[in-house]
């Protein structure tokens, strides 16, 4: 069931994490291959710009871009493509490091750079199957303790999360994690294809449909093997929540595959 926000993974393109753009530590704190702010800066740009079309979409999931603000926002507004950001704990739009009073100053700053700022967690599906984007990893960190557990998404239940945070050089995938930070993969963004890919080849993956109609199906056997003289009131009123629960997600699954199919009809990416 929906836990998240839920958003429209099958609009993107790209996604990256972790740029920290005009960062003067970074290249230190990262070993990133850059001798001053200024040329990791262009390097990032440079990049991202070689393979983001102007009319790509581009999910960032955080720690965009640090330093004085004021200069390294409008750094960012030389990115191609329409650009969207899951805030990260170094960003001035997480509530998970700033008070609801900094957040609307530094809001329309980041919308001035042309970024659409989404919720912390989001949750959606990508050609059928479910996905759970956040800066946050289910477990891990750049330090020995994994900080803002409030602000992470829920324990790993199977649902394939991408992420950002942990500025790992070594790998993408992770289990059910996939690593998307610019530090992973050689600072430019990340085609959404090699996540599908990654997806399909997870054991044991269910489409939502899939998943809706196995959890229906999981209810109906539990009733069927309740003899009818235990039902009390409680227990049938608690099983028809259940039930009618699961059903409106499977119809909500059967509306995506219908939208998806109308889309593919018209033409859609």
């Amino acid at each position: 069931m929906r836990e998240y926000p839920w958003f429209d993974f099958d609009q993107v393109d790209f996604v990256t994490s972790d740029t920290h753009f005009s960062h003067a530590r970074i290249s230190e704190l990262a070993d990133r291959p850059f001798s001053t702010v200024a040329e990791m800066d262009a390097a990032l740009i440079g990049r991202w710009n070689d393979v983001v079309a102007p009319d790509s979409v581009v999910l960032h999931l955080g720690d965009l871009a640090l330093g004085a603000i004021a200069e390294s926002l409008p750094l960012t507004a030389h990115l191609h493509g329409r650009r969207l950001l899951v805030p990260g704990n170094h960003d001035r739009v997480s509530p998970a490091t700033q008070s609801k009073r900094a957040i609307e100053r530094f809001l329309p700053m980041y919308e001035a750079a042309g970024w659409e700022i989404l919720p912390e967690v989001i949750e959606g599906t990508r050609h059928g199957y479910r996905i759970i984007a956040s800066h946050y990893p289910y477990a891990g960190d750049s330090q020995p303790t994994d900080r803002h557990t409030s602000h992470r998404p829920r324990w790993d239940d199977g649902i394939p999360l991408l992420h950002g945070h942990t500025h790992a050089r070594d790998h993408g995938p992770n289990g059910h994690q996939f690593h998307v930070g610019v530090d992973a993969h050689d600072f430019a963004p990340i085609p959404f294809s090699v996540i599908d890919a990654w997806i399909r080849g997870l054991p044991e993956i269910e489409t939502r449909l899939q998943t809706a109609v196995r959890e229906a199906r999981e209810v109906i056997a539990d009733l069927d093997d309740t003899p009818p003289s235990s039902m009390d009131l409680m227990f049938f009123m608690q099983a028809f929540d259940e039930l009618h629960m699961h059903l409106e997600e499977l119809l909500a699954a059967v509306d995506d595959v219908e939208q998806v199919k109308g889309d593919d009809g018209q033409g859609s990416r």
